[in-house]
């Protein structure tokens, strides 16, 4: 069964097929994957563009318990998230399961950044003039990353993403 990718909460594929195969053990297919298009990607920037302007005005509180859900998720799902990942890259199951659980607390810690937001209040060098540093939603954020830590690193650039109201 060939994977599929989700766009717009729809799950779509592809006549292009990207088989994954296990570096560990080239006889074991980890899965075949849809091959996202040029089509495909602007489906879902045009998706996230048309989220953004809801998720950017949510709330603290729904976007801490949205984090919160998908930290929880990952914990529980380690092992298995794990095994599948040490087989598509080809590290061992303790690595996978650290990856993995590492992905589940930068999802928390930023659930609780959610709930921390604030600004600074710092002052200038030109006399009667402060300065106030706020952080405020900018839109729709692509992220590109290494193929090696496939879930780590999506995690380091998606969570701060979406804590602070980008799409």
């Amino acid at each position: 069964m060939v994977q599929k990718n989700l766009i717009d909460g729809e799950w779509i594929g592809s006549s292009e097929v990207s088989r994954n195969i296990n570096p560990s053990n080239t006889n074991d297919l980890v899965g075949e994957y849809a091959r996202a298009s040029a089509d495909d990607a602007r489906a879902a920037i045009a998706a996230a563009k048309a989220a953004f302007p809801a998720w950017s005005r949510s709330g603290i509180l729904e976007r801490h318990a949205i984090l919160r859900k998908t930290a929880d998720e990952i914990l529980a799902r380690k092992d298995e998230l794990g095994k599948l990942l040490s087989r598509e890259e080809g590290k061992t199951l303790v690595e996978g399961i650290g990856e993995t659980v590492r992905a589940g607390q930068i999802f928390d810690f930023f659930a609780g950044e959610c709930l921390r937001l604030a600004g600074e209040v710092l002052p200038s060098a030109r006399p009667n003039i402060g300065v106030e540093i706020t952080r405020e939603p900018v839109g729709v954020v692509g992220i590109i990353t290494p193929w090696n830590f496939p879930i780590a690193i999506p995690a380091w650039k998606i969570a701060p993403a979406l804590c602070y109201g980008n799409t």
